[in-house]
């Protein structure tokens, strides 16, 4: 494993998709490092190959962090699968070959733990990837990903490109998506409990049996190790990022209801698909390298919903 560190210092970083959850977070970061961000208007359509190639001709970036994507959880991902493939196909691929046609230094793709098979070993190790069949619920973002990472890999094989992946767990924190049809489980957890409490309703309705479990990461702590990767790693394998324990869903609620002040009953529709049973990813590399999280998940929830009362509550966008 190579260890080389990269000056971020005096650089020109573009954050694709920087208006997301994940993008935001990680121009926060950036914003503590000696360097200048950029971002695209959403007028650059990053899936239309000439509107990316004529951004990086005028704005020639050194290094690109591709945080841009279609996302989704699992109703999002069955009702519209070929929009979730091509979308984002399309977006890393398109940005992917401008950073090597307009001389990017560094290149960090972001992934998703869904690459990973249904029945992977728990805790997920990166050497996982392709060794069984995908859960079944996100294939097409899951396909898509993994295009991504061997993307990068072709390109660093290929061409010497300083091309590198980190794979996030579940991800939540400011800037989430709260519409309960496209809706990751944290955010949807959020929302149900604070409007059952605003409604003084008796329960709310929690999809599935409650029993898989789950590892989720603050996206500050996410923000945090994609810097830390852009600082000192490049070398051809993804590396995970996850806070390395993982919680039921079933705890999670519990914690969430705690947290928003709701003391109503948790009703689980079995009727609803679960998806995979456990999704733990192993952080033994990027722990090996000296990085570890430092957001509790309570801490994390309390701060999420803060952000929740603020800018989703106070201006309501569903």
């Amino acid at each position: 494993m190579n260890s080389p560190q990269f000056d971020l210092t005096g650089k020109r970083v573009y954050v694709a998709g920087h208006k997301g959850m994940v993008g935001s977070a990680i121009v926060r970061r950036l914003g503590a490092e000696n360097c200048e961000i950029l971002t695209a208007d959403r007028s650059v359509d990053l899936r239309e190959q000439k509107a990316v190639r004529d951004w990086f001709a005028c704005n020639a970036p050194d290094v690109v962090v591709i945080a841009a994507a279609k996302v989704g959880g699992i109703l999002a991902n069955d009702s519209f699968p070929a929009e979730f493939l091509y979308d984002n196909l399309m977006i890393e691929a398109n940005l992917i070959e401008a950073s090597r046609q307009y001389g990017a230094q560094k290149v960090l793709f972001l992934g998703s733990s869904c690459i990973y098979p249904k029945f992977a070993p728990q805790p997920i190790p990166e050497d996982a990837l392709l060794t069984g069949p995908l859960e079944p619920t996100n294939e097409w973002y899951a396909i898509a990903k993994i295009a991504g990472i061997k993307l990068s890999q072709a390109y660093r094989r290929q061409y010497n490109c300083d091309f590198i992946s980190a794979m996030p767990t579940n991800l939540y924190g400011p800037g989430d998506n709260y519409d309960l049809a496209s809706s990751h489980v944290m955010p949807a957890l959020l929302r149900k409990a604070h409007e059952a409490k605003a409604a003084n309703a008796d329960s709310i309705e929690i999809w599935g049996t409650g029993t898989p479990r789950r590892e989720f990461l603050h996206v500050d702590d996410l923000a945090d190790g994609c810097v830390f990767l852009l600082k000192s790693y490049s070398d051809m394998e993804h590396v995970n990022i996850g806070s390395g324990t993982d919680i039921s869903i079933a705890e999670l609620a519990k914690l969430v209801c705690q947290i928003v002040g709701f003391d109503g009953a948790l009703r689980f529709d079995t009727s609803r698909p679960d998806g995979t049973l456990r999704k733990l990813m192993s952080g033994d590399r990027i722990r090996s390298m000296g990085w570890t999280p430092r957001i509790e998940l309570a801490e994390g929830i309390a701060d999420a919903y803060r952000a929740f009362l603020d800018h989703y509550v106070a201006t309501p966008k569903v």
